[in-house]
C-alpha cells in the first residue's frame, strides 16, 4: 500500500514537474519570436506592511505543499491531512490575518483565496479517509484543487 501510494505521488509530481516545464518552454518560444510577455496580472496595492505580511503568508503557503507532499511520499496521509488543516484550511485564517489583508483585495483575490482555504480543508477530510478507505485519488484530487485555488490567484494578481 505505502509503495503504490508513493508511485502515485511521485507520478503527480512529475505529471505536475513536466506541466511547468512545458510551459516554459511555451512561453520562451513565444518569447524567442520577437513578440513581448507583457505582465497582464492586476496590481493589488496593498499598504507596504501588508504586502510583505501577504507575501511571507504565500511563502508558508508554499512550504505547507511541500510538507504535505512529503507526508504523502511518506505513506502518511493522515499526517498530510492535518499540516493542510494547520497551515491552509479554513482553520488557519486567524493566524493568517486574513481579515486584515482581504479588506484591501479585489473581490477575484478573496474568492480566490477562500477557494485555496476550502479545497484544504477538503483535502484534510480525505487525506483522513484515506487510512479507511484505501482510497487515495479523490485526496489528490482535492490537493488538486488547493493548488488550482493558488495557480489562479497568481495568474491573475500581483503585489509589489
Amino acid at each position: 500500500m505505502r509503495v503504490l501510494f508513493a508511485i502515485l505521488v511521485s507520478g503527480v509530481l512529475i505529471l505536475s514537474i513536466g506541466y511547468a516545464a512545458a510551459q516554459h518552454h511555451m512561453q520562451q518560444d513565444h518569447m524567442d519570436h520577437g513578440t513581448s510577455a507583457t505582465d497582464t496580472r492586476e496590481f493589488v496595492h496593498l499598504p507596504p506592511q501588508l504586502v510583505e505580511h501577504t507575501i511571507a503568508n504565500m511563502r508558508d503557503h508554499l512550504f505547507a505543499l511541500q510538507q504535505i507532499n512529503e507526508a504523502l511520499a511518506r505513506g502518511e496521509p493522515e499526517m498530510a491531512g492535518k499540516i493542510a488543516e494547520e497551515q491552509l484550511g479554513m482553520s488557519s485564517l486567524r493566524q493568517h490575518g486574513a481579515a486584515e489583508v482581504a479588506k484591501y483585495m479585489p473581490q477575484g483575490m478573496q474568492d480566490a483565496g477562500t477557494a485555496m482555504h476550502k479545497a484544504a480543508s477538503r483535502f484534510a477530510i480525505e487525506a483522513q479517509n484515506v487510512g479507511v478507505t484505501g482510497e487515495l485519488k479523490p485526496a489528490l484530487g482535492a490537493l488538486g484543487e488547493v493548488m488550482a485555488a493558488c495557480v489562479s490567484c497568481h495568474a491573475g494578481y500581483r503585489l509589489k
